[in-house]
């Protein structure tokens, strides 16, 4: 098929959620479902603890996985099961909230103020909506870094860079989550599924992220690709660092209301229903 031709080229949008935690959206609903099978990106990165420290708190999800990435500071993490901890630089937390549950995070920067961070929203297929709610807490030091001879790095968080494995496998869109550095004027070419959704999220620097190098891209620009086999990008003058993420779409109606995301209008409904009578979480802690 060749490579991937671009899309869309978009830049985050300012956001304010949680208790006041001023942000940018990559995409989010008004996409649907242009992404599926994810659903949102939102980019947290801020030097003003005033715009995050008020964190995100205690709050419901039903219906989707969402992936917390952080770069610089600590999210400190607590739920309605009981499970607590802190997730600090360079570190994941993958959580499928599956039937459902009530938590907290609670963002906090590091030494010198500094948050960096982002949260990925991955749907669920009707099939496993209401699967039992899991975690999986992923170290820095638990993530395998692949250096290529130019001098390229590729976090592989979930999906395979030649023989190299991501520590978050079994997930049911087969996602693909790297986190890649170029040195200026390197090229990187990567194979990707096709019919699979994939898109790049720059998070530093610029670089070009298709064969004629027609547009570049830079810091909180948003690169969506068309179908093919392949992609390859070009650093340019500069590095360039970049998310670049896949995944199998879903295909199926999405009902969407705040943390809560279902196939119809009467899941969701039976939702907050549950929420507000008491009766929301069907799992218990083991």
């Amino acid at each position: 098929m060749g490579y991937r031709s671009i899309k869309k080229i978009s830049t985050s949008m300012p956001a304010l959620e949680g208790a006041g935690v001023h942000l940018k959206r990559a995409f989010g609903n008004r996409e649907l479902p242009l992404f599926d099978p994810f659903l949102m990106l939102d980019d947290f990165r801020s030097d003003n603890p005033e715009h995050y420290r008020k964190g995100f708190p205690w709050h419901p999800h039903r219906g989707i996985e969402t992936i917390t990435y952080v770069l610089k500071g600590d999210v400190e993490h607590r739920d309605s099961l009981g499970n607590k901890g802190v997730i600090t630089s360079g570190d994941v937390q993958w959580m499928t909230a599956g039937s459902g549950i009530i938590h907290q995070e609670m963002t906090r920067g590091d030494q010198a103020g500094h948050m960096e961070g982002f949260q990925l929203w991955l749907n669920l297929p009707a099939s496993r909506k209401m699967m039992d709610p899991r975690y999986r807490d992923v170290k820095a030091a638990g993530i395998p870094t692949v250096t290529l001879p130019e001098g390229t790095e590729i976090k592989v968080i979930s999906g395979r860079v030649g023989e190299v494995q991501g520590p978050v496998q079994d997930v049911v869109s087969e996602p693909e989550y790297l986190d890649v550095s170029l040195p200026a004027a390197a090229i990187f070419e990567h194979p990707t599924k096709p019919g699979h959704t994939v898109f790049a999220y720059v998070i530093e620097g610029s670089g070009y992220f298709d064969a004629a190098k027609q547009k570049p891209a830079a810091n909180e620009d948003l690169v969506l690709f068309e179908d093919g086999d392949k992609i390859v990008v070009t650093a340019g003058d500069e590095p360039v660092r970049f998310l670049l993420l896949s995944g199998r779409p879903i295909g199926e109606p999405v009902a969407w209301r705040g943390p809560v995301v279902m196939n119809t209008q009467e899941e969701l409904r039976e939702a907050f229903r549950d929420y507000d009578q008491g009766t929301f979480i069907r799992h218990e802690a083991a």
